[in-house]
């Protein structure tokens, strides 16, 4: 049997996180190259300035990769992919965390009434939530299944499994600047689960686990007046800090979920218990 340590180890797998530049994707990337993995980072805005201030001299690590990608773009993919395998190979686990939000200080056009939404604002969130897993998990995904073993996580939202309460932002119409969440974060969410649920059964007889990942909000100096109707929306009574879900992480990319696919693990602060 397995000791606890052996169960969550994964040094010397090699990991690709989507949207590695983000507040939560750092904290992924960082998490994998700590625990022993080789992390390649595929980000749209890869570029020496943007690497350096989020990562400092970690961006000299050698067990991280960084890779300028686009991941609504196939042949963007396919070319991140073979810099991974040229480089270290074949990866084990892929975390498809690159996502498009529309948060409280987004542009008008942006959190308007469902009546109203953009069309192209719809376009570009599904493009990236939705599309781009489905590319990622057929270009990456494929070369895991192909190699027979790997584990892919779909970092989701709880607006993916809940409407979002629209009430905690009805302090900007008070304030003369109306907001909606806007359909289209949590249709792309919500997409992602049953996206999870087909790729398990398919790919379950060639070694690939699928799982989703489902957050709450997390805290990112967001307004007072915002902050206090989330936080009395959750029932422990804050926003999730940025590194609160490296441990889920770490236990969907190891042996220690071995026996899990097709599932979802929700870690909310109790936000879907009420």
């Amino acid at each position: 049997m397995p000791t606890p340590a052996e169960l969550f180890n994964i040094a010397g797998k090699i990991a690709v996180v989507t949207g590695g530049l983000g507040q939560l994707g750092r904290q992924f990337v960082l998490t994998l190259a700590d625990s022993g993995a080789r992390v390649a980072v595929f980000d749209s805005r890869v570029d020496e300035d943007v690497v350096a201030a989020r990562f400092g001299e970690r961006r000299h690590d050698p067990a991280l990769l960084f890779c300028r990608v686009n991941v609504t773009d196939r042949a963007s993919l396919e070319a991140g992919l073979r810099q991974v395998q040229e480089t270290w190979g074949t990866p084990h686990i892929l975390i498809n965390n690159a996502a498009l939000d529309s948060p409280p200080n987004a542009p008008a056009t942006e959190n308007g009434p469902f009546e109203t939404y953009p069309e192209s604002s719809l376009d570009a969130v599904l493009a990236v939530n939705l599309k781009g897993v489905v590319l990622c998990c057929q270009v990456i995904g494929g070369a895991m299944a192909a190699a027979g073993r790997g584990s892919i996580i779909n970092i989701s939202s709880i607006y993916g499994l809940v409407s979002p309460d629209q009430r905690i932002y009805a302090y900007r119409a008070a304030a003369g600047a109306p907001f909606f969440k806007p359909v289209a974060y949590a249709i792309s969410k919500s997409g992602l689960l049953n996206l999870t649920r087909y790729l398990a059964t398919y790919w379950a007889s060639r070694g690939v686990r699928v799982n989703t990942l489902t957050f709450g909000g997390v805290f990112n100096h967001q307004d007072e007046a915002f902050l206090q109707g989330y936080c009395a929306r959750v029932p422990l009574g804050r926003m999730a800090r940025e590194d609160e879900y490296n441990g889920a992480i770490l236990f969907l990319a190891s042996e220690a979920s071995s026996y899990m696919t097709g599932a979802n693990l929700v870690i909310d602060g109790g936000w879907t218990a009420w």
